[in-house]
């Protein structure tokens, strides 16, 4: 995971200097222009560099992703939810739950899966 902000990060540095560039160069047209070519060379830049955390996570085997999908359930027990609409806006209108959420993740691929996690802040 430390890989992929840091090179999340890098990434969109570039595309936004691009964005930048190209709106002084080109005005509106050069944003536009400037935001297509930041965007494919920040993705080209980071390409292999890393895998988001979804896609991480669905590239777990079975097991893996049960232990998960348990430690998440335990801290989601508590809260009266009946689909999955209502759990994420309980969830996204606490930043307690998001940052238990946000902790537990960080415990499971640094413990269960032996990654270096980093989160900037």
């Amino acid at each position: 995971m430390k890989a992929a902000f840091k090179y999340s990060w890098l990434g969109t540095i570039v595309a936004r200097t691009m964005v930048f560039v190209g709106g002084l160069v080109g005005g509106p047209p050069g944003i536009a222009i400037g935001g297509a070519v930041g965007g494919l060379l920040g993705a080209w830049m980071t390409s292999g560099k890393f895998k988001p955390v979804p896609q991480t996570i669905m590239e777990l085997p079975a097991d893996k992703q049960e232990r998960l999908f348990i430690n998440a359930i335990a801290i989601l027990r508590q809260l009266p939810w009946t689909n999955v609409e209502q759990l994420t806006m309980l969830v996204m209108g606490s930043k307690t739950l998001k940052e238990q959420l946000v902790d537990m993740l960080k415990n499971y691929f640094s413990k269960e899966l032996g990654l270096e996690v980093k989160q900037d802040k």
